[in-house]
């Protein structure tokens, strides 16, 4: 016993020797450090006052001072720029719930600007505009180069006004334009209705009107079905959601589960992570969930989805999200601006994290994509039946009561056909519910 506390002793003696011997080199490293970041600075004042007296035009100086605060937040990662204090304002508009524009999310991946994903009923989801898409020019002028504010500064403009965008698109062999008239975004975050006993939560965006949405939307749809044991399970649409606010996006996930880690933060400084947790009280009394996900599923919808994976709570639906697993810090300046800075990664509740790699559907079901037919042409047409035949003979083994109920199970099958035409991924997951419904009477 007496040996192992000398050698442990003589250990921290040791130690204490050790750095004794290196604070020197420490303090010297860390003094030239210093000496070359204010070298540096020195250096951007010196381009600064060339810029403002020798350039062939007159500069405005703070024009040049936000154009440098933009490329060293641009150097960071895509999601860390500088906001204007009209940006900044419009910012925080956004996250009540109302804006101007086209209606897209867009990032900056490699020097272009990328769509995460068009809202619901915007001028930029009725032109057709697709998640994925690359937005190379606007009205004819290359955006390649500017930063992302610059180009969504670009894409503003007066309500009824047109842009032409280019777009190139994947499986497309050219660059196509897109004629979109802009107009006043009012954006409902979240709508419900109900398909096929089957509650469709269509969440839109993570603002502060989201979970609000979601309460009210779930008790109107049990309400409207006589009940929730007319239910049979809910759907929840996150396809071309490009995320949002944190705080809801963990309110949401709250709404299904009764406890256990929702998300957790981890910034650099690891002694400031964060973890949130569910509280009891399952909005849906433990009824089926399948989420649907897509590309255009980003941020926040990432994080719900992949907690409700992890925890086994809901089938996830689609194909690969977004894949940004990261959260920003919105830091107001002096002069009303603010930055969007990259201050931590975020985990699912299995300890993953899905940054650049996305949450990876349980089910993968692509969407097809709409083709109609040309003049009419291979346009699918009933075929005709026995039913149809003039003279058939009547059923004479059924009720009246058991007619009436195969004709409403296959008026109910027609419809979710006609769903299947529109809308594919929905249908689907409509139709695994219904399956859940019929293994799980109770």
């Amino acid at each position: 016993m007496k040996r192992i506390l000398l050698t442990t002793a003589a250990g921290v003696l040791m130690t204490m020797l050790a750095v004794a011997g290196t604070a020197k080199p420490l303090l010297a490293e860390e003094t030239e450090n210093n000496t070359d970041v204010y070298l540096q600075l020195d250096l951007f004042t010196n381009i600064f006052n060339l810029i403002r007296n020798k350039y062939v035009e007159e500069t405005d100086a703070s024009e040049l001072v936000e154009a440098a605060i933009s490329g060293m937040l641009a150097s960071l990662d895509p999601h860390s720029h500088y906001l204007s204090p009209e940006a900044s304002e419009e910012m925080m508009v956004n996250n009540k719930g109302e804006f101007g524009g086209l209606g897209i999310e867009v990032t900056l991946e490699e020097g272009f600007v990328k769509v995460i994903a068009p809202m619901d009923d915007t001028p930029a989801d009725a032109a057709g505009i697709e998640a994925g898409d690359i937005i190379t020019h606007l009205d004819g002028e290359s955006i390649l180069g500017l930063t992302l504010n610059e180009s969504v500064d670009l894409m503003r403009g007066p309500v009824g006004s047109e842009i032409v965008i280019t777009v190139v698109r994947e499986g497309e062999s050219e660059p196509f334009d897109v004629t979109i008239i802009r107009d006043t975004i009012k954006l409902t975050a979240l709508r419900g209705r109900t398909e096929q006993d089957a509650i469709v939560l269509r969440v839109i965006k993570f603002n502060e009107q989201t979970y609000k949405n979601l309460e009210s939307a779930i008790g109107e749809e049990i309400e409207a079905a006589g009940g929730l044991e007319n239910i049979n399970g809910i759907v929840l649409d996150l396809r071309n959601n490009p995320g949002g606010l944190l705080e809801q996006a963990i309110k949401v996930t709250d709404a299904f589960l009764e406890k256990g880690e929702i998300v957790s933060t981890r910034p650099r400084n690891l002694n400031e992570g964060q973890r949130f947790n569910a509280t009891p009280g399952d909005l849906s009394k433990g009824k089926p969930i399948v989420v649907l996900i897509n590309g255009g599923s980003a941020s926040a919808s990432e994080i719900v989805a992949g907690a409700l994976q992890d925890h086994r709570r809901a089938i996830l639906v689609g194909t690969k999200t977004f894949g940004k697993g990261s959260v920003q810090s919105v830091m107001p300046l002096q002069g009303d601006g603010a930055i969007t800075l990259t201050t931590s990664r975020y985990y699912t509740p299995s300890g993953r994290s899905i940054q650049a790699l996305g949450v990876s559907p349980d089910i993968i079901v692509e969407q097809p994509r709409r083709n109609p037919d040309e003049d009419g042409e291979n346009v699918e047409r009933p075929l005709r039946s026995e039913a149809d035949l003039r003279g058939r003979l009547d059923n004479d083994s059924l009720t009246e009561d058991e007619i009436l109920q195969i004709e409403q199970d296959r008026e109910r099958a027609e419809k979710v056909a006609e769903l299947r035409k529109s809308d594919y991924q929905l249908a689907y997951a409509i139709d695994i519910l219904k399956g859940l419904a019929a293994l799980n009477p109770n």
